[in-house]
């Protein structure tokens, strides 16, 4: 089974500027499927930006199926290429911090909502996700989504390991001063649950925060495959199928698990 090659979308995108944010992903969609990827990442909120307001957050949310997702479907369709994406989703009278995932065929694999939400802000605008592990398959592996402090929750990304996730999706919008998650943690999570991880961190400044950038896809054998810098770019990463299962036989983390010594923990 061949590697499926991943682009990390590094961006600071316009804040509140979903047309132009929808450009942006197209012209990055083309640059990832000329590159030989399979599959494009982008960060937390890459639709509309994260720093909103909090007054204009219910009007640029969409449906699932809303425009937007129309108009993701037709780039990934377009490219040959499938696409995750940050956007705030709007389900009956709730708002939701979501990511969705586009196949190359244009058509939903998965669509999952923030669990974790971190802050004033994020509890002030939006409803918690109530569902821990989505997944869809993709290339021949088993993909999974979170969203950014969802990821800072061993508990949550152990979930993910047992329900056999092979590579989690992991956008972000990561600020000053918790650049460790992206330096230290991500790596160890890929090691202690034996799998890939793209973090995909958005850049710069937005309203009162600093975003550190520092993307990348870290392998189940606790090594950083490629690494973003603090700026704008796209870099590029592969999850091996045969690089996942040789590290998942040589390490023994979730066969040696005694899951009954831990019970006091839920």
């Amino acid at each position: 089974m061949p590697a499926l090659r991943t682009a990390l979308l590094q961006s600071s995108g316009v804040l509140g500027d979903t047309a132009q944010n929808l450009k942006a992903l197209d012209e990055a969609a083309a640059q990832a499927a000329q590159s030989g990827s399979g599959l494009l990442v982008t960060s937390e909120m890459f639709l509309t930006g994260y720093a909103l307001d909090l007054q204009d957050i219910p009007g640029l949310a969409e449906p699932a199926d809303g425009p937007s997702a129309v108009a993701i479907g037709e780039i990934a369709r377009r490219h040959g290429i499938a696409v995750l994406y940050g956007y705030p989703e709007r389900a009956d009278d709730a708002v939701y911090n979501a990511a969705q995932l586009i196949g190359p065929d244009g058509v939903r694999l998965a669509n999952y909502r923030k669990t974790h939400l971190f802050g004033c802000f994020e509890q002030d605008a939006f409803t918690p996700g109530d569902t821990p592990v989505v997944q869809a398959d993709l290339g021949g592996l088993r993909i999974g989504i979170m969203i950014c402090y969802d990821v800072e929750f061993p508990e949550n990304v152990r979930a993910h390991a047992l329900a056999g996730t092979d590579l989690l999706l992991v956008p972000t919008a990561q600020m000053h001063p918790f650049q460790f998650v992206a330096e230290q943690l991500v790596p160890v999570r890929a090691f202690e649950n034996q799998m890939y991880i793209a973090y995909v961190n958005r850049t710069g400044p937005e309203g009162e925060f600093e975003f550190v950038g520092l993307s990348c896809l870290a392998s189940p054998d606790g090594v950083t495959r490629t690494r973003a810098g603090r700026g704008e770019e796209m870099v590029f990463g592969e999850a091996d199928p045969e690089l996942l299962a040789a590290s998942r036989e040589n390490n023994p983390y979730l066969r040696d698990r005694r899951p009954g010594l831990y019970a006091s923990l839920v």
